[in-house]
């Protein structure tokens, strides 16, 4: 039934494709112009909505990145309780920046994190205020044309491509198939690890790369629990009973990692970018005392963990302690290393001067 329903909705993604195809029509004919900017910029996105795995993507350039030149993230600043241009310190919390800036200035604190919805305004702004930026990422702005970047990277979920999708909202697709083409690089995220070559190549048949283009496959690569606020690892107890609370696009990836190593897994799912409130922590709560077992455990997303960071001394209070599980990319087909390459022979045509 929902199938047919949904059916109806085929008319609407067509107009709304028409719109977006209109709107690149005149960004590629110069009719609306971009700015460029005389440094590094690197924008990182997707044609889809939401859950491609882009965050560990980003982190995984600032690592690259971090101890060579001066790094910036710029993000809009998804579902933050401010507006306009921000500027992260030691006082920026989730609510401020959004929680993907705000994981992005707690692991990297040494590199510049700002938002603003204007990017086009914002990398002004950020240039006044650290003159000394050698080197732009730009988060989730593929769709963002008023700036050019000199980098485009493209993510596309492995088992939700771009190539088999359609445009919202009979689809997940921000603009049609063909926007792909502004990509420089094109990364199929979220890859199993041990993904054959032969479906690698079927893959690179079915995207079709232009002769410019990059190709890149990544899997999702966990790492080791930690506590939400003294940030020291966390081992699971043999025959623990783990209680997933997250609200991101696709929990799915994570939980099934989890079920993997532990028999008794249940999931307490919250819409993407949710700010939890206080009646959320006594849900978590309830729910946690009615699991089966006598070890338990909450475990939760770093992004989560920045907004559940807002309630800190309530969770305190009601003795709720949360692991935390870190997420990292890594590159199949021992590629890491002409990825990371490609990068810094980007970067270096600039010529900056490495920190």
């Amino acid at each position: 039934m929902l199938q047919y329903l949904k059916i109806f909705l085929y008319p609407f993604s067509l107009l709304y494709g028409l719109v977006m195809w209109i709107r690149n029509r005149l960004y590629d004919t110069n009719v609306l112009t971009a700015v460029e900017f005389d440094l590094p910029v690197i924008a990182v996105g997707n044609l889809s909505v939401g859950g491609t795995g882009k965050t560990p993507h980003v982190e995984h350039l600032i690592r690259q990145l971090k101890d060579q030149y001066h790094t910036a993230t710029l993000s809009r600043g998804y579902n933050r309780r401010t507006t306009g241009y921000l500027l992260a310190d030691e006082n920026s919390t989730a609510a401020q920046l959004g929680d993907e800036p705000m994981q992005f200035h707690q692991k990297f604190p040494q590199i510049s994190v700002c938002v603003g919805e204007e990017r086009m305004l914002a990398i002004p702004q950020l240039l006044g205020e650290r003159p000394d930026t050698q080197v732009i990422l730009l988060d989730d702005a593929f769709q963002h044309r008023s700036i050019k970047p000199g980098m485009n990277i493209l993510v596309t979920d492995y088992s939700r491509r771009f190539t088999k999708d359609h445009v919202v909202p009979f689809g997940r697709l921000r603009e049609g198939r063909k926007g792909y083409e502004r990509a420089n690089c094109i990364i199929v995220s979220k890859c199993p690890p041990n993904l054959s070559e032969a479906e690698k190549d079927a893959i690179r048949k079915e995207i079709n790369p232009l002769p410019s283009q990059q190709l890149f496959f990544t899997s999702l690569q966990y790492g080791t629990l930690y506590d939400m606020f003294s940030g020291q690892p966390i081992d699971v107890p043999a025959g623990a009973t783990l209680m997933l609370v997250c609200g991101i696009a696709r929990p799915e990836p994570l939980l099934q990692q989890l079920k993997s190593t532990h028999e008794q897994v249940f999931l307490l799912s919250f819409p993407d970018h949710y700010y939890y409130a206080e009646h959320d922590l006594d849900k978590i709560r309830k729910e946690l005392a009615d699991l089966p077992g006598n070890k338990k455990m909450v475990i939760t997303t770093e992004k989560d963990a920045v907004r559940l960071h807002l309630l800190e001394e309530r969770l305190k209070e009601l003795n709720i302690s949360i692991a935390v599980m870190p997420v990292e990319i890594s590159f199949l087909f021992g590629e890491a290393y002409s990825f990371n390459n490609y990068i810094f022979d980007y970067v270096e045509q600039f010529g900056s001067n490495h920190v």
